[in-house]
């Protein structure tokens, strides 16, 4: 497997992030080596910047249990984009969704 593409995001993100990247989970200083930096995904499948395909097994620590790309995710993320997608004040939607969450 290549990282060259990893390698060099990371010494960038040295620069700019706390450990290069967005949370001390992905640091790897507990398991060695440098993070991946991902650049897609695709159902259970994650690809990172130099091409490498993974199994994704984490998924996101738990929101993408459909896994990545999800064509119900990805159409109902849609549709809620149309009416916007952050006000700071309630909406009928979340109202929605605590109803489904609660009914689980």
């Amino acid at each position: 497997m290549k990282f060259k593409k990893s390698e060099e995001l990371y010494n960038k993100g040295l620069v700019h992030l706390v450990g290069a990247v967005n949370s001390p989970v992905r640091a790897f200083t507990s398991v060695g080596g440098n993070p991946l930096f991902i650049k897609k995904g695709n159902g259970s499948k994650i690809t990172d910047v130099d091409g490498n395909e993974y199994i994704d097994l984490v998924l996101s620590y738990g929101p993408m249990i459909l896994g990545h790309r999800h064509r119900k995710v990805r159409s109902g993320v849609a549709k809620a984009l149309k009416s916007g997608y952050s006000f700071g004040a309630s909406t009928e939607n979340e109202i929605i969704l605590a109803k489904i969450v609660c009914d689980a």
